[in-house]
C-alpha cells in the first residue's frame, strides 16, 4: 500500500464531516431538500456499484463467484440490519415505533446506529476496490464516495435535531459516523488483498453491501415525504455525476 493510496482510502470518510458541518452553517432544511440530497446520494452509490465494483468483479472472476460474493453480502447486511437495533432517521416503521417515542438520548443512539451500518460498506467498497486495481480502479470510487459522504452526512445528521440537540454537537456526531469507513476500508484492503482468487468475490460482496444500502434505506426515505419525483430526478444526476466520475478518472 502505497502513502497515496492510504490517504484517498481515509479521505472518503472524513468528507461525512463536511456534511455535519453544514448544519452549523445551513441549519435546519426542507424536507424537499433532504429528499434531493437522498436521491442523489443514491444515484452515485448505485453506479458506483455498478461501473467500479460489479463490472470488475465480472471481469477478474467467473460469474458464480461474483453470484456467491453478491449473495453473501446482501445476506450478511440484511442480518446485520435485523440483528442491530438502529432507527432509519426519516421513516416511522411499525416495528420502531417504541423506540420513535422514547427519550432523545436512545432516539439519537439509534440514528447514530443506522448512520454507521450505513457507513461500512462504503468503507469496504473503497478498500476493496485499491486492493483489485490500485489507484486506477480505487480512485474514481473514493472520489464518488467521497462526494457523495457530502450530502449524505447533512442528510443523514439532520434528524438528530429534532431530538432537541444542539446544531454543533449534531454536527460532531454526523461527522464521527465517518470514523467508521477508514478502519473498514484499510481491513477490505487487507482481506482482499491476501490473494488474487478472492478479489471478484470480494467486489462483489461490496457491491452488494452497497445496493442494500441504497434499496433498504436510501430509497425509502426519499419518498417518504412526497417528493419523490424531485428524489428520482436527484437519483439520475447523481447517476451521471459517477458516470462522469468514472470516465474521466480512470
Amino acid at each position: 500500500m502505497t502513502l497515496a493510496e492510504f490517504a484517498l482510502m481515509v479521505a472518503p470518510g472524513l468528507a461525512t464531516g463536511i456534511g455535519g458541518l453544514g448544519l452549523l452553517v445551513f441549519g435546519p432544511q426542507s424536507d424537499r431538500s433532504l429528499d434531493v440530497l437522498l436521491g442523489l446520494t443514491a444515484g452515485i452509490m448505485l453506479a458506483a456499484t455498478i461501473f467500479s465494483l460489479l463490472i470488475p468483479a465480472l471481469d477478474r472472476g467467473g460469474l458464480i463467484e461474483v453470484l456467491v460474493g453478491f449473495a453473501v453480502g446482501a445476506l450478511l447486511l440484511a442480518r446485520i440490519d435485523a440483528a442491530v437495533p438502529h432507527l432509519h432517521p426519516r421513516l416511522f416503521e411499525r416495528d420502531q415505533a417504541a423506540a420513535a417515542d422514547s427519550d432523545a438520548h436512545r432516539k439519537a443512539a439509534l440514528l447514530l446506529s443506522a448512520m454507521t451500518i450505513h457507513n461500512v460498506p462504503e468503507g469496504m467498497a473503497v478498500g476493496v476496490a485499491f486492493a483489485a486495481g490500485g489507484i486506477e480502479l480505487g480512485l474514481p470510487i473514493a472520489v464518488a464516495i467521497g462526494v457523495q459522504n457530502i450530502p449524505e452526512g447533512f442528510a443523514a445528521a439532520a434528524p438528530l435535531l429534532e431530538t432537541g440537540m444542539s446544531r454543533g454537537r449534531v454536527a460532531a456526531i454526523g461527522a464521527a459516523t465517518g470514523l467508521v469507513e477508514p478502519p473498514a476500508a484499510l481491513i477490505a484492503f487487507a482481506a482482499a488483498s491476501r490473494g488474487e482468487a478472492l478479489l471478484p468475490f470480494a467486489l462483489a460482496f461490496a457491491a452488494a453491501a452497497m445496493l442494500y444500502v441504497v434499496v433498504d434505506e436510501l430509497l425509502p426515505e426519499a419518498a417518504t415525504r412526497g417528493h419523490e419525483r424531485e428524489a428520482t430526478l436527484a437519483l439520475f444526476a447523481g447517476f451521471m455525476l459517477m458516470m462522469i466520475l468514472d470516465v474521466s478518472l480512470s
